[in-house]
């Protein structure tokens, strides 16, 4: 099937049957000043994918995961990920695999945004990052909260570890 010939009318998984969505399509909406679009949940899959479109300097908190290893695939963009003491800078067709239980983060670098592929494995952490998010047509005021952030992370068995770096 090319792509041309992709349809899909929900922006919500489907359960037992297969799908397609285009580069535009999914559920999206704003998490710490990303964009994220739902591709694949634990609704219809075991995984959860997203597509992650974040500003340049956008960084993540210093977390853990506790129930689910992460992997991230560039698109495009620069950024460098950060695994226990491990530092790798990753570019367009990048692959990092960020395993359950070691600290980890990174940082959008250069001056264009970086898009990623968010693959959590086993699937439920893309639903931290919906909870979490705000609609994407309603504007983030202010930081953010991170006392709320925390309170959901521990729910889905994340450990925030600080502050964004630089922040």
């Amino acid at each position: 099937m090319s792509a041309s010939n992709i349809s899909n009318t929900s922006n919500s998984t489907p359960r037992a049957t297969g799908y397609a969505f285009r580069r535009e399509e999914g559920e999206t909406f704003a998490f710490l000043g990303t964009q994220m679009t739902l591709k694949a949940s634990g609704a219809g899959s075991g995984f959860g994918l997203i597509e992650q479109v974040a500003p340049p300097g956008f960084a993540a908190p210093p977390h853990i995961h506790h129930a689910e290893d992460e992997a991230f695939y560039v698109l495009e963009g620069e950024a460098t990920f950060t695994c226990g003491d491990q530092d790798w800078a990753a570019t367009a067709g990048s692959f990092v695999f960020l395993p359950r239980g070691v600290a980890h983060h990174f940082a959008v670098g250069g001056e264009r945004p970086a898009r990623l592929l968010q693959l959590n494995l086993p699937a439920g952490l893309e639903r931290f990052f919906v909870e979490a998010g705000a609609p994407i047509d309603a504007a983030e005021a202010g930081p953010p909260d991170f006392a709320r952030l925390a309170a959901l992370a521990t729910a889905y068995r994340v450990e925030l570890l600080g502050p964004p770096p630089g922040h």
